[in-house]
């Protein structure tokens, strides 16, 4: 009986705080250029090693990733952590989707700044040794190819270096910065008066 090839899901998972250009062009250039069918946005409710107080509320992370990403048919949003314990581990976020989600094959894209520090995460050998990683290009963080675990690879893509703490500074700052989100995004900032405090 022939078998119907699972569907290869990105997971870029992150606090989305807010999202940004620099997020979507990254997700673009994985759906367009590598294996990945799609590119899951998982909105972290809490960071193991963020301070909560930095974050805009649930709801409004999730609302601006939604409107960041609806006309592009690869994209979809998931708040499939927030139902999870907290704080949000990888591994229990990697494991549960696998059970909920057997029809896919699922990806995790992480920075090259974060496998220098892959080490320190929770159940770390256990993230390496049983998912598929996609490590993404970061400055001062070079990779030695040949030396990935035969699970991980490196992708080629475009390094666009913003920050969602300087777009949160910026609009702290009033300052028109409608180039570095999504036209979307900027419009409901703008119209509801959004700014850096954690709302």
């Amino acid at each position: 009986m022939h078998q119907i090839p699972k569907t290869k899901t990105g997971i870029f998972s992150g606090s989305f705080n807010p999202i940004h250009i620099g997020h979507l062009a990254l997700a673009n250039y994985l759906c367009e250029y590598t294996k990945l069918d799609e590119v899951w946005f998982m909105v972290t409710p809490q960071n193991p090693l963020k301070k909560q107080t930095d974050l805009w509320n649930d709801d409004l992370r999730l609302a601006l990733t939604r409107l960041a990403i609806e006309d592009y048919p690869h994209f979809q949003v998931s708040d499939f952590e927030f139902s999870l314990p907290r704080p949000s581990y990888s591994i229990h976020t990697l494991d549960k989707l696998k059970a909920v989600y057997p029809g896919r094959e699922f990806y995790f894209i992480i920075g090259a700044d974060n496998w220098y520090k892959i080490g320190k995460w929770y159940q770390s050998q256990r993230i390496i040794k049983e998912n598929h990683i996609l490590i993404y290009p970061r400055p001062g963080y070079p990779i030695k190819e040949e030396a990935l675990p035969e699970t991980v690879e490196l992708i080629q893509s475009p390094m666009l270096e913003i920050s969602s703490t300087f777009i949160r500074q910026a609009l702290k700052e009033g300052k028109d910065i409608r180039y570095f989100l999504h036209p979307k995004v900027w419009e409901y900032i703008n119209k509801n008066n959004i700014h850096s405090s954690a709302l």
